[in-house]
């Protein structure tokens, strides 16, 4: 096996919207390292990240993929992951163990509602990123804009460090403004050249717009940029790299990947600004560093429980992971035998002998870990924050059309929730059907058509159904509930008063805040950590229709005990009593899933699109022409989205595309 020193290592995700042409980028970075030796197209169905058979005939990434490569003496550890909004918890768990990310963007379209949700992603996990403004060859192409968007829409500070050569359709280059030299692409390749003369004053003056503008960040550079009026080519690359890693500043590449135009600066740009394992801070409360001479430490992020074999997808944080250890899952307690370690090329794998600090690989052997857990010595057990699954959103019923598959099904079923963890499987008390919740109508598509290929199984389901929630408009105050009972032996007595209010703010983002200004000891403390674990039970069934309540605050304000028969349990099932009966006397609002819809369609067929965005009770926020081609935004009723798409197709005749993503609840209306 080939051994990297960690600073010669870049682990890092490709990040976009649907269709901004990530998968494209990451395909001519395989072919441009020779990592594969044919091109694939996202159209033709013959890339390497997308090899499910989903993704292929869709045409858009499912799942996230990793591949590696070698550039310029480096190993980049890529991984390709979803666009689209309905598996961005794919995103999530990608993100959680990378070290830096390249996010492309439209150099039309600019920032899209999907680039957002993946850049704010990335900002919760202080990832690091480059910017890369895909399509420069296409009509309408716009670097300038797209940088705008990028500061407007982000808050980004982006700063472009190459200038295009040629525009739309006649882009051929770009000019490298850190080094002042071009990079040309023609029927020979890539051609090294001088700034063209007629992009020299414009390249001169945006180098000295960019030196400025790190000057005003960075204070080394500031210091050279007084005393010299410039800054030498050293010393802007390493300003951009501590930039880059700090999140302060974002650098800014533009190319066409589908034409071959831009890749190999951007490769460049990953190996000189993004950051390798040992930039990164130590894990495990600051413990554990990417040392491999450390106890090891990895992440699991990914299962994937295949009939052929369970592979469990790890990040190796500290020390080594080698064929043959057994190490300790801290989510179960339990130990397990790595059987065997794997570098993974997409769905190809090669078994290699040992994984070091910074890897990422696959390990064949665990029975039981899932996403999320950490594996370490059994000496040295420290646990890392696991990434949090989304909560689903839209739920439809599932059952196997014959009997005899139910229990079949019911396999299915768990080993789609054990591969991702953003699926929820459960049964419905009421009418006993098996319910499928995720984050969207295509998550849950992707999920049945799953089971009907992979698991042969014939399956009905149901129309999709979206999560409502319950909230408080206006609570009530001093409500009293005492619970006494007495069958022989010890009672049960408690004896509480709880305030009942709304939460500030939006009423699905923050579930319940339970708060105590009991004084005197009146109600131990023990009793009042019941009452809060008595009243989380009561929010799980609001009186309007049994969906899950939201958005309430709870204060006990009093109370009394009994010196027999006051217990933890008594005090539980009294918060429960209290808060059901408050929330019943409360006035309630029902909430529902909200959506920002983004649709493009040509000019010609907005009116019609504004019309059927009301007639699903959408509140248009945003409305602008690019180029005969309109672009609404809107707020939509998750509810009202199923088969949109469709209608979208026959009112514009093909010709109209929508995104969207989560806006969070908002009160339901008829």
């Amino acid at each position: 096996m080939r051994v990297f020193p960690n600073p010669r290592v870049r682990n890092l995700g490709i990040l976009a919207h649907v269709d901004a042409g990530k998968t494209t980028v990451t395909e001519r970075i395989l072919f441009l390292t020779g990592a594969v030796h044919k091109q694939g197209e996202v159209h033709d169905g013959t890339t390497v990240t997308d090899f499910d058979p989903q993704e292929r005939e869709r045409g858009i990434t499912i799942s996230a993929a990793a591949v590696s490569c070698d550039w310029d003496g480096h190993r980049l550890a890529l991984i390709d992951t979803p666009g689209h909004v309905d598996f961005s918890d794919e995103v999530e768990r990608a993100l959680r163990v990378l070290d830096g990310a390249v996010a492309v963007f439209d150099a039309v379209a600019g920032v899209e509602p999907q680039s957002e949700t993946v850049w704010r992603q990335a900002d919760r996990h202080g990832v690091p990123r480059i910017a890369f403004v895909n399509k420069m060859d296409r009509a309408g192409a716009d670097l300038d804009a797209a940088v705008a968007s990028l500061r407007s829409r982000l808050g980004a500070v982006a700063l472009p460090v190459q200038l295009p050569v040629g525009r739309e359709d006649g882009f051929r280059g770009v000019v490298d403004l850190v080094r002042m030299k071009a990079y040309v692409w023609g029927g020979g390749g890539l051609e090294e050249t001088g700034v063209p003369p007629g992009l020299r004053d414009e390249a001169v003056r945006r180098r000295r717009a960019l030196e400025e503008a790190v000057a005003e960040l960075h204070p080394e550079a500031l210091e050279e940029y007084c005393a010299d009026e410039a800054l030498s080519d050293g010393t802007l690359e390493r300003a951009l790299r501590a930039l880059t890693l700090a999140g302060t500043a974002v650098v800014v590449l533009c190319g066409s990947a589908y034409r071959d135009r831009g890749i190999e600066p951007l490769l460049d740009a990953v190996v000189a600004y993004l950051p390798a394992p040992t930039d990164r801070p130590p894990v495990g409360g600051g413990e554990r560093a990417a040392d491999p001479h450390a106890p090891l430490v990895a992440l699991a992020f990914k299962v994937n429980a295949a009939p052929t074999g369970r592979m469990t997808y790890v990040r190796v944080y500290a020390g080594v992971l080698t064929k043959g250890a057994t190490v300790l899952d801290t989510a179960t307690g339990r130990t397990e035998r790595i059987s065997r370690v794997l570098r993974v090329q997409a769905d190809r794998t090669a078994e290699v002998s040992i994984a070091v600090a910074g890897d990422i690989v696959a390990v064949v052997g665990p029975k039981t870990v899932r996403a999320g857990a950490t594996l370490c010595v059994p000496y040295a057990p420290v646990v890392l924050e696991p990434p949090v699954p989304a909560a689903p959103v839209v739920s439809m019923a599932v059952e196997a059309r014959r009997s005899t598959d139910t229990g079949r099904l019911a396999a299915g079923l768990a080993r789609l929730a054990e591969e991702d963890p953003s699926l929820v499987v459960r049964t419905d008390p009421e009418t006993g059907q098996t319910v499928l919740s995720g984050l969207g109508e295509l998550h849950l598509e992707v999920a049945v058509e799953r089971l009907r290929r992979d698991r042969d199984l014939e399956v009905t389901v149901g129309r999709p159904q979206v999560a409502y929630r319950e909230t408080v408009v206006k609570g009530v105050t001093g409500l009293l509930h005492r619970h006494v009972k007495q069958d022989g032996g010890a009672g049960q007595f408690a004896h509480v008063v709880l305030d009942v209010q709304p939460l500030d703010g939006d009423p699905g983002e923050e579930e319940f805040v339970f708060a105590s200004t009991v004084t005197g000891g009146r109600v131990p403390q023990e009793y009042v950590r019941a009452v809060e674990a008595g009243c989380r039970d009561a929010l799980a069934e609001g009186p309007l229709g049994g969906h899950q309540v939201t958005g309430v605050r709870v204060t006990l304000t009093d109370g009394a005990t009994h010196p027999k028969d006051s217990s933890e349990l008594a005090f539980r099932t009294a918060g429960r009593a209290a808060l059901r009966e408050a929330l019943r006397a409360s006035a309630m609002a029902l909430l529902e899933p909200v959506a920002e819809v983004t649709v493009t369609v040509p000019a010609e067929s907005v009116g019609a699109v504004l019309g059927d965005l009301a007639a699903r009770r959408g509140r248009v926020t945003d409305s602008q022409v690019r180029g005969g081609t309109s672009v609404v935004t809107a707020t939509v009723p998750l509810a009202e989205l199923f088969g949109y798409a469709t209608r979208l197709r026959g009112r514009t005749q093909g010709r109209g595309t929508f995104a969207t993503r989560p806006a969070g609840y908002e009160p339901a209306t008829a």
